[in-house]
């Protein structure tokens, strides 16, 4: 792939990927998809976005020090979800714009990520949504659209500092207190109107009132997105308030901009 002029004013190198390909059914970037690269080390990621046959690229790398690298045009369709669902939307490269973050990640020590990597991400995606109109709510974790395969970019990662900057729907977590939980096994209306609100946020869910294995993976996503005190998959009372404290707060208009954007 040639180079290309940078979509971001921020972005201070392009290195191109040519792992793209045109958005599906003409559709536009209407989701921002945060990423943490998962290698030990920032040449190896890079490479690996940037090389013929890997079948994998993002449309911008944000770097330890706050650099950030344009590999994808946005207009393009970059491959950074895999298989994945969101709002009953199964093909999410074409809806979304992927951020990968420059980060070893859970199985190479989990660093956090330092304050100018953050304000970099900030700063990028406060463009992004400027540029292509995405709501707030649209900017997601890999592991909320596809929570059975991934984790990132995982429990460190400071949500709720986007959010304060308007990046990221947010609210504050419930407080952790002991009382009855929903946990694999369970079987029960509350399980089953659970499964609805998840749904109901975007995770991909089935609403049948058993808590099996796919269930518990989907609440120990949300939990590393919007609750990561405690990310264990159970569903207990801060679990379940941080949930409904979520949809209460959704825009007015976010249902009916799921059901256009498809």
């Amino acid at each position: 792939m040639k180079t290309f002029t940078p979509d971001s004013s921020i972005a201070s190198d392009v290195i191109p990927s040519p792992n793209y390909g045109d958005r599906n059914n003409g559709r536009v970037a209407d989701m921002i998809l945060l990423h943490y690269t998962g290698m030990p080390d920032v040449e190896g990621a890079i490479a690996q976005l940037c090389t013929p046959g890997t079948d994998v690229s993002a449309h911008y790398i944000v770097l330890e020090d706050g650099r950030i690298v344009q590999s994808v045009p946005e207009a393009k369709r970059a491959w950074h979800a895999g298989v994945s669902s969101w709002a009953g939307e199964e093909d999410i490269n074409s809806c979304s714009i992927g951020v990968e973050i420059i980060n070893s990640g859970h199985d190479w020590g989990y660093p956090d990520f330092p304050s100018r990597q953050i304000a970099a991400v900030i700063a990028l995606c406060r463009g992004i949504m400027l540029r292509r109109k995405i709501p707030a709510h649209r900017v997601l974790a890999h592991s909320d659209v596809a929570p059975a395969r991934k984790k990132d970019p995982g429990e460190k990662f400071p949500w709720h500092l986007l959010a304060n900057s308007g990046v990221g729907h947010w609210v504050q977590p419930a407080p952790i207190v002991r009382g009855e939980t929903l946990k694999l096994g369970s079987i029960s209306d509350d399980v089953a109107n659970m499964q609805a609100a998840l749904a109901k946020y975007g995770y991909n869910i089935p609403t049948h009132g058993k808590f099996d294995g796919p269930t518990m993976e989907v609440v120990t996503a949300f939990q590393r997105h919007f609750r990561p005190a405690r990310v264990d998959g159970i569903a207990d009372h801060s679990t379940m308030s941080t949930l409904h404290a979520l949809l209460t707060s959704l825009p007015a208009d976010a249902a009916t901009t799921t059901v256009a954007a498809r």
